[in-house]
């Protein structure tokens, strides 16, 4: 039996950042749990336990490298929680990277369950609601709609916990 999916719809302004939206960033920071992955952290900084990465050199991250990358090495510790925000678009990573394409997010979504602990959450942002999905072992926690009103893109975040 499916387990009833929690959601939360916050009225918030939009940004190319999505975690300088005041709302987002505080919603975000009470979703984490434990140590967290930010594979796409931008230039934000979380009040949260968290390991950073972007692959633009002026963002605020302890690693600069392409995620899918970054994931495939990592023999670190096992994360509690993984913040998945790439650009919602092939316009927007060639915009926000300089030119350089974001990972393949399927090949991304196949690689991370490894350096997840189990019960650990994974946040993804986009569009779209983008989910891990129960082929990889996922179900869905919670959903957040920040809608920007007008004709604006909605932004979804997803919450989705590793059985």
């Amino acid at each position: 039996m499916e387990k009833r999916i929690k959601f939360d719809y916050i009225k918030c302004p939009l940004n190319k950042y999505t975690f300088k939206v005041r709302p987002i960033r505080k919603w975000v920071e009470n979703e984490c749990v434990g140590l967290t992955l930010n594979l796409f952290s931008g230039y934000t900084k979380l009040d949260i336990d968290e390991v950073r990465n972007d692959i633009d050199e002026d963002a605020l991250a302890d690693f600069h490298e392409d995620a899918l990358q970054l994931v495939m090495k990592w023999k670190g510790k096992i994360f509690d929680t993984i913040l998945l925000d790439p650009p919602y678009s092939y316009r927007k990573s060639m915009e926000f990277y300089k030119g350089n394409k974001a990972s393949p997010f399927k090949r991304l979504k196949d690689e991370v369950p490894r350096i997840l602990k189990k019960n650990g959450r994974i946040i993804t942002f986009g569009y779209h609601s983008n989910v891990m999905g129960k082929g990889r072992g996922f179900q869905v926690y919670k959903i957040g709609l920040f809608s920007h009103g007008g004709a604006i893109h909605d932004t979804i975040a997803s919450i989705e916990i590793k059985n």
